[in-house]
């Protein structure tokens, strides 16, 4: 039976915290019981359904992450380069797990490339590596990865929250607690601190005289 696994990330619109990608490698034949998890796209839903899930995957199969912070991001962005990043962190994924076959959700806006970014981050390997849009919400073995990549995103915040003894929302810029904490926080800091992603536009419009350099983002 080959064994599959599937790639997706969290985090990578947060102003706030580490982008995770998240990894789930299961049997071919055991994929009827990943299904019966419920396992889809960590985004539709509920935290509790997504800790309910997350115990139960590592007696189907592995879970495996890559957590890249903020100053690791800001210098790949500061390039224009933040898709090889990730690609960079799927062939870490692949490298570690030896799968037969990867399924990965796609952030390129040309999925085949993105496949091969990530063939060719991972170097030498027997996997068949397939990417797509939307494969976390259509594939359950992504579906699976990025409920992992989630929770532990989602844990890394609450750890910074309980670290700087404020809420700081979800770490979004579509998160009102989050604009609210970095514009309180970022007025008496000086330079930007290293839970925070100085690349992303949202620094400049908080803290106008802050240069930023921007990224369209999408949440995950």
């Amino acid at each position: 039976m080959a064994r599959i696994l599937g790639l997706d990330e969290a985090g990578r619109g947060s102003v706030l915290g580490p982008l995770v990608v998240g990894g789930f490698l299961v049997d071919e034949e055991r994929l009827s019981e990943l299904v019966e998890t419920g396992a889809t796209d960590s985004k539709a839903l509920d935290p509790n359904t997504r800790e309910r899930i997350v115990a139960v995957l590592p007696t189907l199969g592995e879970c495996d992450t890559v957590v890249l912070p903020p100053r690791e991001i800001d210098q790949y962005v500061s390039l224009g380069r933040l898709n090889d990043l990730e690609a960079r962190a799927f062939g870490t994924l692949v490298s570690r797990l030896h799968p037969d076959e990867v399924h990965a959700d796609a952030c390129d806006t040309d999925p085949h490339r993105f496949g091969r970014m990530i063939a060719k981050s991972c170097g030498p390997t027997r996997a068949r590596i397939l990417a797509h849009h939307h494969a976390d919400r259509d594939d359950p073995i992504v579906g699976a990865a990025s409920i992992v990549a989630k929770v532990r995103r989602d844990a890394a915040i609450r750890r910074l929250s309980q670290q700087l003894g404020v809420d700081i929302g979800s770490g979004y810029p579509s998160d009102p607690r989050t604009i609210q904490f970095l514009r309180v926080r970022l007025a008496a800091e000086h330079g930007c601190p290293a839970w925070a992603r100085a690349s992303w536009s949202t620094m400049q419009r908080v803290i106008p005289e802050r240069p930023a350099r921007t990224l369209d983002a999408y949440e995950s």
